[in-house]
């Protein structure tokens, strides 16, 4: 039963985002008080932390997921050329939390890469959520309504919806999915700063989710 609602717990805050209930006001991602909120919680032992990476080093790293578990990202582009980079590496940086939780980047090269500061510090710590449960994600998450703000050349602001009805946490030892009702609770919304590297990469630098949010309600 304590398994059971393990995996429950985790299917709830699917697919890469865990509601930071003591920042559920917040509002903007650049707020410097506030805790990273996507891929955070409390107890979590943390796995060793991957080091940032640039394009010139090692060049994109190239992200797979497995067959059982699809992210989509709607509103992909807008025209403008620095803001459809912003929704690019934000959609990777995305599929690289899930990509490390499912096994398929174990060394969290992605994580690494299109993360930074508090950000990386969430991602690492959500992942490790994951490998001390023994679990893995599975189903679909879309993500919808993504709007950029530009703030300068090398920072901006974007907010966008998940709709994790879909998505579930499943044991890797039995392959027991731990399906969950859908409710509002199954929407969240993101609140996300991501800063450009002298390589040109966008890195999600903060990020801030509020579960049930009504701007997401489907």
């Amino acid at each position: 039963m304590r398994r059971r609602a393990v995996l429950a717990a985790l299917s709830l805050t699917a697919v890469g985002a865990l509601t930071l209930s003591a920042c559920a006001g917040a509002d903007s991602a650049s707020q410097e008080d506030a805790k990273a909120g996507g891929d955070t919680g409390s107890g979590a032992s943390v796995s060793p932390r991957p080091s940032p990476s640039s394009s010139a080093e090692t060049g994109r790293p190239e992200i797979e997921l497995p067959s059982d578990l699809r992210l989509t990202f709607e509103d992909g582009t807008t025209g403008d050329a620095a803001k459809d980079a912003v929704l690019a590496d934000s959609a990777e940086r995305m599929r690289g939390v899930d990509a490390a939780i499912a096994g398929t980047d174990p060394a969290g090269e992605a994580v690494g890469f299109y993360n930074r500061g508090r950000a990386l510090d969430a991602a690492v710590s959500w992942v490790a959520q994951f490998e001390k449960a023994n679990a893995t994600l599975t189903g679909e998450v879309r993500y919808f309504d993504r709007k950029v703000a530009l703030k300068d050349e090398d920072s901006a602001v974007l907010t966008f919806c998940a709709d994790e009805s879909k998505g579930f946490s499943k044991d890797k030892a039995t392959g027991e999915v731990a399906k969950t009702p859908v409710t509002r609770n199954s929407y969240v919304l993101y609140n996300t700063r991501l800063d450009k590297t002298s390589d040109g990469v966008w890195q999600t630098s903060q990020i801030l989710s509020m579960r049930g949010a009504d701007e997401c309600q489907a």
